[in-house]
């Protein structure tokens, strides 16, 4: 399929006076045309195409109708009779009203061609490109990020029926390439075992009962494994994904006894949430939780503009395991806005995207401020009262790297180390003969014997966490960052009118793709809407609020 770029399209005649007819006020994808233009072009698409073959269709309009659907909740059957029907996308498109539009697959294909050729974000960062030439984003302005949870695509599966899942799913890919191999090589009985969904209410209730079945389970993986390595066996099966699957959830599932036989390994053994296969039907599917939200699926960070005098706009969509931290993803959000030179001045984040490093690093690699509540000292000396001495009242020499104490005693050892989080820090503990002789040791130390130790961050980090400690008390600080706030607004604009709660694909690269159309969609409906005139949207008022206080 080969693609022959058209010339920027502009609205038929017809279409436009029939559209016009019945919207004399026009709607929101008249208007979208009407103020941005024609965002996408074909020429821009041209690497995704051979130079011979049958024409493809105009990617630039198959870009359109992918937010389009999104932004109405529409399937791919659906989205293709839209094309062919409403009056108001054959204007947005730029088609003539008797376009008899195309078949429906089409549109799972052109995704499939944007993923294969790595040219998802594509979309979004085109859109961030016009609306900069059209002076509606600017870079050094103000920026905030949140995230929010996705629920996958997938039943939410106990250990069992994921490996019983494992295991048909194998069974089924098996049968599907090779009929006959399965059927050479696998016992009769297992058609009743595994011919049907694996559901934990069939499954036994006790203990014992339910070991020694995952153990059977266990020992009918294993054979079909060995069958599959035999030397006699098609190379190619091993290499089978659902095959491969059945390896990662064995390892991860089970153990080796001394006998030969595998043994059902026991929660305390088992590998972190964040490598452990949740679903053989999307293996990248993580269950994590938050607070009291506990979730199968994903994670979506989205970043946006909140200067005053401009449209929010969402600069950058990341699309993350679940049980990656907030906190990883703050260099990468930099790293993407500063190659679209969107870099802001000032970014509000909540404590989870921030810490002493990053509050360096933000700064010196980026130009950017990190605004943003620090984690407050958890040790007890800082929540006794006042009484206790926390690490902020100990006076540090960094030069001599050394401290002192509030009684005046000099530290013992200085010793760089890394914490428990993989975090630069530095331990500096006092000697146990002037802390056993202190009289102010029980506001410094519970140890046994009596011996304070005090972590702090490197110089930089250690300087620029109490600046922001120091900021966060300010009228000035309380002001700025109420504007973050916003952000969750943004992100339930998105689960309310765009589906994005719920990913429609497997895997994380689809489910990528489809948060990045959400992101397109959604800022296309706001710009349009700011350009409307239509003011932003403020907090729902009520009667009884006001009357209640």
């Amino acid at each position: 399929m080969s693609l022959h770029p058209q010339t920027p399209y502009s609205i038929p005649e017809e279409t436009a006076r029939v559209a016009h007819a019945i919207f004399p006020q026009g709607n929101i994808y008249m208007r979208w045309f009407d103020a941005l233009g024609p965002v996408f072009q074909d020429a821009d698409f041209v690497e995704l195409f051979p130079s011979d073959g049958q024409p493809a269709l105009s990617p630039a309009c198959l870009t359109l109708v992918l937010p389009l659907q999104f932004a109405e909740g529409l399937s791919d059957r659906q989205a293709a009779d839209a094309v062919r029907t409403r009056i108001d996308w054959k204007y947005l498109l730029g088609l003539e009203l008797t376009d008899p539009g195309f078949d429906f697959s089409v549109l799972s294909e052109f995704r499939q061609r944007l993923l294969e050729h790595q040219w998802e974000e594509h979309l979004l960062d085109q859109l961030l490109r016009h609306l900069r030439d059209q002076g509606l984003l600017k870079a050094r302005g103000q920026q905030r990020t949140d995230s929010t949870i996705i629920l996958g695509a997938v039943r939410d599966l106990n250990r069992l029926e994921v490996i019983g899942e494992t295991l048909r799913h194998a069974l089924e890919q098996l049968a599907t390439v090779m009929p006959e191999w399965t059927r050479a090589h696998t016992p009769s009985t297992w058609v009743d075992r595994y011919g049907t969904r694996v559901q934990d209410y069939r499954l036994p209730s006790g203990q014992a009962q339910r070991e020694a079945y995952a153990e059977g389970i266990g020992a009918d993986g294993a054979s079909l494994l060995q069958a599959i390595y035999a030397p006699d066996a098609p190379a190619w099966l091993r290499e089978l994904p659902a095959v491969q699957l059945v390896r990662r959830v064995w390892l991860q599932n089970y153990t080796g006894r001394g006998d030969g036989r595998l043994r059902w390994r026991q929660v305390d053994e088992l590998p972190p949430a964040a490598q452990r296969i949740r679903s053989p039907y999307d293996a990248e599917v993580r269950y994590c939780t938050k607070r009291e939200t506990g979730w199968i699926g994903y994670k979506i960070h989205l970043t946006e503009t909140c200067d005053a005098d401009s449209p929010r706009i969402i600069t950058q969509v990341e699309t993350t395991l679940a049980t990656t931290a907030d906190g990883k993803m703050t260099t990468p959000i930099h790293q993407a806005l500063q190659q679209k030179d969107l870099l802001p001045a000032a970014h509000l984040v909540d404590t989870g995207y921030l810490d002493a490093e990053l509050l360096v690093t933000s700064q010196t690699e980026y130009g950017v401020n990190l605004v943003g509540p620090t984690r407050h000292d958890t040790g007890w000396q800082s929540h006794d009262g006042g009484n206790g001495f926390a690490a902020t009242d100990f006076q540090i020499d960094w030069e001599k790297q050394q401290a002192r104490c509030p009684a005046g005693k000099l530290s013992q050892f200085w010793t760089p180390a890394i914490n428990n989080h993989g975090t630069a820090v530095i331990q500096i503990k006092f000697a146990k003969r002037d802390c056993r002789a202190c009289p102010t040791q029980l506001q410094c130390t519970h140890s046994t014997p009596p011996r304070r130790t005090v972590t702090v961050r490197p110089q930089a980090h250690q300087h620029a966490l109490k600046i922001a400690r120091t900021r966060e008390q300010t009228a000035a600080f309380k002001e700025q960052y109420a504007q973050r706030s916003g952000i969750e607004g943004t992100l339930s604009y998105g689960v309310r009118s765009f589906a994005l709660r719920r990913t429609r694909y497997l895997g994380l690269a689809k489910t990528h793709l489809q948060h990045l159309l959400i992101a397109t969609a959604m800022n296309v409906m706001r710009v349009v809407r700011w350009l409307a005139g239509e003011p932003f949207t403020q907090v729902r008022p009520t009667a009884f609020a006001p009357a209640s206080n």
